[in-house]
């Protein structure tokens, strides 16, 4: 169904209600910090059952529910970092490990959001053509392909102590790419990690602690952008119960994923994408989906 527009910001999750809010929550979570599309379920899902579009404002807010989970999961690393490279600044420590993981997260960071700059008058635009279902099966299969390519010419055995400046920004010039509906943010970061070589789940790793600036930024710019467009206590009320439910289980899918890439390969992920990003191209060739 098409989305819902509020002074210009798409809405559509105002209208869906508690239950199934919580429902999409889940989902948004669970693919939020996994390797494939979390946009494209929240297209595909919705239309699957017959429901409202949440629209990218819900998608975008959701990101908080993330950031939670990620900081809680990997809050020896982000106190780790913080302390380190303030302790490093005091005492000019140029060469700290805190300090350096530190500006490289600042380093990558700033791509996506000279992007996110240029790109927000038309990502979260109501209709918007980039958000179509073809476009988001399309960007499933690429993301599919050059995992896919990752796993199979990448030797996978350097940390994040291996990683120079240059580097970081290699991964968030990769980052850039999810802000195109149908690429995973970790998906795109962990890729060009594996490219680089690190073991999978010190790119993985990386890639979540890189996404913290990222992610908190994007989240409360949304909320920023929902409180300006004025939208009813009920639609904050369901847009809080998505965020704790999504939390909960973006907290299971990094316990998950990590335990995972310590002992397999990522190449259940690429079947995953390729398949969803199939499965989406013949309900837009099949049923019309838009």
């Amino acid at each position: 169904m098409a989305g819902v527009c509020t002074q210009g910001i798409d809405t559509g999750f105002a209208s869906l209600g508690y239950a199934r809010i919580a429902f999409l929550g889940l989902v948004q979570g669970l693919t939020e910090l996994l390797p494939v599309s979390s946009t494209a379920h929240m297209r595909l899902v919705p239309a699957l059952l017959g429901w409202q579009d949440p629209g990218s404002a819900f998608s975008a807010a959701m990101q908080l529910a993330a950031l939670a989970a990620i900081v809680s999961y990997f809050w020896s690393d982000v106190r780790s970092v913080t302390t380190g490279s303030l302790v490093a600044l005091r005492d000019r420590q140029w060469q700290a490990p805190a300090f350096r993981m530190a500006v490289a997260i600042v380093v990558a960071t700033i791509p996506i959001v000279i992007g996110g700059l240029l790109l927000s008058s038309r990502l979260n635009a109501c209709g918007t053509s980039i958000r179509s279902l073809s476009v988001i099966g399309a960007a499933c299969l690429g993301m599919g392909g050059l995992l896919a390519v990752a796993e199979l010419y990448c030797r996978h055995t350097k940390t994040m102590d291996n990683m120079k400046l240059r580097h970081a920004l290699i991964v968030g010039i990769a980052q850039v790419g999810a802000l195109w509906p149908g690429v995973s943010r970790s998906g795109s970061t962990l890729t060009a990690a594996l490219f680089l070589d690190l073991k999978r789940e010190e790119a993985a790793r990386f890639s979540f602690l890189l996404g913290v600036p990222a992610i908190a930024l994007a989240g409360l710019k949304e909320l920023f952008e929902l409180y300006r467009a004025h939208i009813p206590a009920e639609a904050w009320s369901v847009l809080v119960v998505g965020l704790i439910v999504g939390s909960i289980s973006s907290f299971a899918a990094i316990w998950g994923l990590m335990r995972f890439l310590e002992k397999f390969s990522a190449w259940p992920f690429v079947a995953y994408l390729v398949l969803i990003g199939i499965v989406i191209l013949s309900g837009v060739w099949a049923y019309g989906w838009v």
